[in-house]
């Protein structure tokens, strides 16, 4: 297993701070700065500290009126402030006032619009810099609409309140160092929408899932908390101090990421997520479906704005050091990762067609974020007639050598292609005997055709099922079809 070859980059790309705003003894929230955006039509919280017990006054230039809270015993403080919705093509900066005794802190350069919350492993962490057509990718990217946030690489044993990271207005010079997948899809939503984006990326490369899950779910779960928490705690590695410095080892442990580079965030109000994980985790089955949708639904209850959209990334084809197409372990994971989508108001985009075999960290990352975004287009913003999916098989038929393959018809799009005007590649099909040959695959309409003179009685299809496929079978809107297979055999494991 080659997972190791992970891409860690920029861990600390933009300038480290502490408290957003400070003063002796007035702070905001780290997550709370100027240059932000403000998540539309959602109460904003205002949060910090000051002197316990002190009148805390907060001011925004849009509501017209102060809002007026004590601090506790503690000198914590939250107010809440309405947010309007925003407006198309209006990119009024605004600013905010909190005031407490003779201190004062100003937010300034605020936006009004939607804010997304990027995280995972490398996939997610490459850079814009690193992607096919980088130069020209950055040529358009001075973006005053759009602002980025990175958080910094942190680890906590205990959930924190504070990170490193500053919000950045997006221009060439900041976006080179942003998560290609999250610019890309925030570019496309602004341009669609054209209301100012918010992207908060926070993840590294080579983590597990289980880092970003709270520990109380982990442990509240029979099957996660042997899995993941308790080869942890007995690991006497669990009992050492946990510092912020990156190690292979380290970004695999559960709940640290999710104390140190989550919880920090979970007062904000936002839009939903975005996620691209799995290859640390590309072994595991059950376990990693039960974990991913327990990661969701904790982050939904943490962040207490209902059930926000989750969509997700497949994870792409690689080799592994072995050119074998029999090989299929990371099939059977991408199958897996398909039943995380299961769960409401989720969806999983897939990178079948831009992979690279023998690169984990595949470069074409601009096709990836702007699925994201078609997925938030037609879901979340209600825009229909955005096609967002690419052929899902729906039914196979069995006649001798042959099989056709019938796909959902919402799946379609305009209908079937390929890519490179080839026939359909990466169709095998067996036998009684379980034995899988290629087939030939031709496109017939709306359906495929697959045969082959060295299966009599074919009793399963399988479809781009093994690790390395890179296919060229689509719609007529570029979305790949997914991978499948027709039989329900169980997956022989050597590992």
């Amino acid at each position: 297993m080659n997972i190791l070859k992970v891409f860690i980059c920029c861990a600390f790309s933009f300038p480290a701070v502490g408290f957003a705003a400070l003063t002796d003894s007035l702070r905001l929230a780290d997550a709370l700065q100027s240059n932000m955006v403000i998540q539309q039509n959602k109460p904003f919280k205002v949060w910090g500290k000051a002197a316990p017990g002190q009148q805390v006054v907060i001011d925004a230039d849009w509501t017209g009126s102060s809002t007026t809270i004590q601090a506790d015993r503690d000198g914590g403080f939250m107010g809440l402030i309405p947010v309007p919705q925003a407006e198309k093509s209006k990119f009024t900066a605004h600013q905010i006032r909190v005031v407490a005794g003779d201190e004062q802190v100003e937010l300034n350069n605020l936006l009004i619009g939607d804010v997304w919350i990027c995280s995972g492993q490398s996939n997610m962490q490459f850079p814009v810099r690193e992607m096919v057509d980088a130069e020209a990718v950055l040529s358009t990217a001075d973006q005053p609409h759009i602002r980025l946030l990175n958080v910094g690489l942190n680890f906590s044993e205990t959930p924190l309140e504070n990170f490193h990271g500053s919000w950045q207005v997006c221009s060439p010079e900041i976006a080179k160092d942003f998560s290609a997948v999250g610019y890309s899809f925030g570019k496309k939503l602004s341009d669609s929408l054209d209301i100012p984006i918010g992207l908060i990326f926070t993840g590294i490369g080579a983590s597990s899932v289980q880092a970003y899950i709270p520990k109380k779910d982990l442990a509240n779960d029979a099957m996660l908390h042997k899995a993941y928490l308790q080869p942890y705690l007995a690991d006497p590695k669990s009992k050492q101090p946990v510092d912020g410095g990156f190690s292979f080892e380290k970004v695999m442990r559960p709940y640290l990421l999710y104390n140190a580079m989550v919880h920090p965030l979970i007062n904000l109000s936002i839009r939903g997520f975005i996620w691209y994980q799995g290859e640390a985790n590309h072994l595991e089955r059950e376990s990693y479906v039960r974990a991913t949708q327990t990661l969701i639904n904790s982050w939904r209850r943490d962040f207490s704005q209902g059930q926000l959209p989750f969509y997700y990334v497949q994870i792409a084809p690689y080799f592994h050091d072995h050119e074998n197409p029999e090989l299929a372990f990371d099939a059977y994971f991408r199958e897996a990762q398909e039943k995380v989508a299961e769960l409401n108001n989720t969806y999983m985009v897939s990178t079948m067609d831009v992979g690279e075999a023998k690169d984990l960290h595949p470069k074409r990352k601009k096709p990836v974020g702007e699925r994201l975004a078609a997925v938030a287009l037609n879901r979340t913003y209600n825009r229909l007639e955005v096609v967002y999916r690419g052929p899902v098989v729906d039914d196979v038929r069995f006649e001798g050598n042959r099989a056709y393959v019938y796909f959902e018809p919402e799946t379609l799009g305009s209908g079937l292609r390929t890519n490179d005007g080839e026939q359909p590649r990466f169709f095998y099909v067996a036998g009684d005997d379980r034995v899988f040959h290629p087939a030939e695959a031709k496109l017939d309409g709306d359906r495929i055709v697959v045969e082959s003179d060295r299966v009599n009685h074919i009793v399963s299809v399988r479809y781009a099922f093994f690790n390395y496929p890179i296919t060229n079978l689509e719609n007529k809107e570029g979305f790949p079809a997914l991978p499948f297979r027709t039989d329900a055999w169980a997956e022989e494991r050597n590992d």
